[in-house]
């Protein structure tokens, strides 16, 4: 396999608590702007698939098709491979691959898929320049990324401000680029695109249960993910002031009242026949 120097770094790293939201993730919740595309032959590479949750969808609604799902890291292949056994899917398998540098021939794919992926990688252009190359004339490349400085929530318990504007920093320092929502259709633009649908899509936590969940993740990950070790090591935050994040985080949970909203962009970007 080809291989690309690589200029960022995953901060998210696969904790417990990036697993716990990882898993949530459906096609539904996911990649409902694709789905719309989607005919039961196709051929799918969906690219950082993680655990694979997405991956195992993706290969449900293409029954008469394949999907393969990639990921940098190797070790979360193997929990990917289970989701798929454990629902009896004969139609995927799972590889390492670098989406800067992809080990498949040109035009090979009828749609490829990356959900959070280019808000982490290096060079976002070149990874989509990448990933057309492999798709077919008339196919499709699916991308979805969050926008962190979009997102808001109520009430504006003192802590969270603190919280978006270190890990916009962290991911910064990382090499990424964590506002990659709004800039996805001009890295389209930039990669040679010219036929792309681009869209929004919301997550939404307001309900007890959804709270809980949502700032327990993050309190989690703020205080013992590789996110947690970036930014102490790389001096942006202080281990006290992870644990004041953290426990600002908790406070938001209990709040009845409490409200937060995630923005993504969307892409769906047709290559020419």
């Amino acid at each position: 396999m080809r291989k690309h120097r690589e200029t960022a770094v995953y901060t998210h790293g696969h904790h417990e608590s990036v697993l716990r939201s990882h898993t949530w993730r459906t096609a539904a919740n996911s990649a409902a702007y694709l789905l719309g595309a989607l005919e039961p032959h196709m051929r799918i590479l969906d690219i950082g698939c993680g655990p694979g949750t997405i991956t195992a969808d993706l290969a449900e609604l293409v029954p008469d098709g394949h999907v393969t799902g990639v990921d940098l890291a190797e070790g979360i292949l193997e929990q990917a491979r289970a989701t798929a056994d454990a629902r009896g899917l004969t139609n995927v398998d799972f590889a390492v691959a670098d989406v800067h540098a992809l080990d498949h021939p040109d035009d090979t794919f009828c749609v490829v898929h990356a959900h959070q992926v280019l808000q982490h990688v290096g060079d976002p252009v070149r990874a989509l320049r990448e990933m057309r190359r492999v798709t077919r004339p008339g196919g499709y490349v699916a991308v979805r990324d969050v926008d962190y400085a979009a997102m808001t929530w109520y009430p504006q318990v003192p802590g969270l401000d603190d919280w978006l504007d270190l890990y916009r920093r962290v991911a910064r320092a990382a090499g990424g680029e964590p506002d990659a929502g709004r800039r996805l259709r001009s890295w389209a633009l930039a990669a040679g695109f010219t036929d792309i649908t681009a869209t929004s899509g919301t997550w939404t936590y307001a309900t007890d249960a959804e709270r809980e969940w949502w700032s327990g993740l993050w309190a989690d990950r703020t205080l013992a993910s590789p996110y947690a070790e970036y930014a102490v090591a790389g001096g942006h935050a202080t281990e006290e002031q992870l644990r004041a994040i953290a426990r600002a985080w908790r406070e938001w949970g209990k709040r009845h009242d409490g409200w937060f909203a995630v923005l993504h962009g969307e892409i769906l970007c047709r290559k020419e026949a």
